[in-house]
């Protein structure tokens, strides 16, 4: 057997693993996030110094990119445990940096959380989605090279037809990042007038993409990469599935209202998979044209990513509700609790119902992108928004407390003038008003599409330069260390030196 065949294999016919341990996954990096940002105002206390830009990089990768490649690889059987040990720490330091606090030393904590509760959390971006749209660059980038070695559990792998694997969400949760900062939620006040203008903006989007889809498929195909058909077919690959799916929400958004998105979500996936189960569309992809799994003709050698992207598309509109949800105007933070609060009961109310159509009607299924997924898909994006809204929320209650504490990536905090005018100022300090925010999370957040190439090229020149099947597990941690330093390295220096790859 060759070594490209069994590199095939090693990725093939695997089943997944359950939706909760996913779940436990997911929610591990936003406590990462949240201690991260606690040691950086509790140092800045202490030191009473701003941190360098080597620094703040420094802090950053330990805090983000080491806890989620040991969690996805040896520290995966210890999740447990690895949740107790950042939530004893996280835990620690709000604690000291209550009882250090520099503002409200000698309020009761119960006047100090109302007084929290009128602050007023202001910011570019919301902190929230733009760390959503990072955890899942991060964890795709470490799982399409950590899955080519024996160190990585192969239950996270992408599942052949039914199940859940930990890089099935990867797909998804992208497809669903990019719709809540789509064009045409960021221009939501301008719709009325401009949704051709949203529409062409997006055709001009895709042009590159389609470079880039052309671009990997004559590469992958010139030097014999290995290469799993079952995923999306022959010559069918991601950036094909965005192309389509950005021109056809486009198109929808011109005749839908932006607020009427869910209704599309649901119409479009309820409709699907009543067509999966009433009609041959699943006999098509699963078998294609003749019955026999044939690859003959343009569909039938592209079948489960053509047809698929119908899945793609209704996660991508549930994506456009909630981004144009959440980027409503919110001013204090009592707004925002509500906001978590309401997307982590709509996210519990989908996993009911998640199991209820798996019982019932059909398993998830990533290849097919059926009414299952779909649910899954948005349940779980919905928890990880949730779980880094509340970090973001308790972080803010961190910065409450200590006067001129500034944290990259987070909410600048004015107190509400109706509650006390002269102190507004003083929560907002200098630093944060004059100095953009200079760390890991925005630059990556800036430079998607940067970090995301470096990690497919670097991915690719791994794989073809060492045998990841035989790769011990001390080589396999080294090399899975060194190339995501690098790419988050290339990615923060881009940003330093405020270079921009963007086509929209």
């Amino acid at each position: 057997m060759s070594q490209k065949q069994m590199k095939e294999d090693f990725v093939s016919n695997l089943n997944g693993t359950s939706v909760l341990e996913i779940t436990k996954g997911l929610c591990y990096p936003p406590l990462c996030i949240l201690v991260r940002g606690l040691l950086i105002i509790f140092s800045q206390h202490l030191c009473s110094s701003s941190h360098t830009w080597r620094t703040q990089f420094f802090i950053d990768f330990v805090f983000l990119i080491v806890p989620m490649v040991a969690i996805l690889t040896v520290l995966h059987p210890f999740v447990g445990l690895d949740y107790l040990t950042v939530i004893i720490f996280g835990v620690g330091l709000l604690y000291q940096i209550y009882q250090r606090r520099t503002c409200y030393a000698r309020v009761p904590v119960q006047k100090i959380l109302e007084k929290f509760l009128k602050t007023s959390l202001e910011s570019e971006y919301i902190p929230a989605i733009s760390s959503f749209r990072v955890v899942n660059s991060v964890f795709t980038a470490i799982a399409i090279l950590a899955v080519d070695f024996p160190l990585f559990p192969r239950r996270f792998a992408k599942t052949e037809l039914y199940g859940t694997g930990a890089m099935d969400f990867g797909v998804g949760g992208f497809i669903f990042g990019s719709a809540m900062v789509c064009p045409e939620v960021k221009r939501r006040k301008y719709m009325e007038g401009s949704r051709f203008y949203c529409f062409k903006k997006s055709l001009y989007s895709v042009w590159p993409l389609v470079f880039l889809g052309i671009g990997r498929l004559v590469i992958i195909k010139s030097i014999g990469y290995q290469e799993h058909f079952t995923e999306y077919g022959v010559h069918w690959n991601f950036f094909f599935t965005i192309i389509v799916v950005k021109v056809v929400t486009s198109l929808l958004l011109i005749i839908f209202p932006l607020n009427k998105s869910w209704i599309m979500a649901i119409s479009i996936t309820v409709l699907y998979q009543l067509a999966l189960d009433f009609t041959p569309l699943k006999r098509l992809i699963l078998y294609g044209t003749d019955g026999s799994g044939t690859r003959v003709g343009l569909l039938n050698a592209n079948r489960e990513g053509i047809i698929s992207t119908l899945g793609y598309v209704a996660i991508h509109m549930a994506g456009v509700q909630t981004g144009s949800y959440v980027l409503k105007n919110k001013t204090h933070s009592k707004d925002w609790i509500k906001v978590m609060c309401c997307l982590l009961l709509v996210a519990i109310s989908l996993f009911i119902s998640l199991y209820i159509v798996q019982v019932n009607v059909e398993a998830a299924s990533r290849r097919m992108a059926n009414l299952a997924f779909c649910i899954w898909i948005v349940a779980s994006c919905l928890i990880l928004l949730s779980v880094l809204l509340l970090g973001d929320i308790i972080l803010s209650f961190a910065k409450f407390l200590i006067e001129g504490a500034v944290v990259p990536c987070s909410w600048k905090l004015t107190q509400s003038p109706a509650t006390n005018r002269k102190h507004s100022e003083s929560l907002v300090p200098e630093a944060e008003r004059k100095e953009p925010s200079v760390c890991l999370i925005t630059a990556m957040n800036r430079h998607q599409l940067i970090f995301f190439l470096l990690s497919n090229v670097t991915t690719g020149l791994i794989n073809l330069m060492v045998d990841t099947l035989h790769s011990s597990t001390l080589w396999a941690l080294f090399l899975l260390y060194f190339y995501m330093f690098t790419n988050c390295l290339i990615t923060y220096v881009a940003h330093l030196q405020d270079v921009t790859i963007k086509f929209w």
